[in-house]
């Protein structure tokens, strides 16, 4: 995969790159969401989800931890935020789920479960560039 470089300049427009990104996405992807509070992520999961074909409202798991939804695919999105230490997740079984080839998990703070996480990983960097103004870069 190369990286993939996009500027937004509005949530909406975050969704909609997120959602032709999906179109791309097979099952057993791991994407590293990888931003600031504030910086999109959730948007960018939004987006995924209708690419998906999911049609539910995505909200963010910050303190359920994971929310599944079902599409053309399974989408596991993950917050991470709160985790002290990834045994937490290991203990709930949810590291697991990770390894869905059946599934697209999207994981918001990873840095915090990194020794738990599959050896290749989509890493999305987003960066706020001003008030609503967003810099995507997908690599891998």
């Amino acid at each position: 995969m190369k990286t993939l470089v996009q500027t937004t300049q509005s949530a909406q427009e975050t969704e909609v790159f997120a959602s032709s990104f999906a179109q791309s996405l097979r099952g057993g992807e791991v994407l590293l969401l990888v931003g600031e509070l504030g910086a999109g992520k959730t948007h960018f999961v939004k987006g995924l989800a209708r690419g998906l074909g999911i049609e539910e409202e995505v909200t963010s798991p910050t303190f359920a931890l994971h929310n599944e939804y079902v599409g053309r695919l399974k989408l596991n999105h993950f917050d991470f935020y709160r985790i002290e230490n990834s045994e937490e997740v290991e203990m709930l079984g949810l590291d697991e789920l990770f390894f869905d080839k059946t599934a697209v998990a999207a994981i918001e703070w990873s840095e915090n479960v990194a020794d738990l996480l599959p050896p290749r990983c989509i890493t999305v960097q987003l960066d706020k560039l001003g008030d609503s103004t967003r810099r995507i870069t997908v690599s891998q």
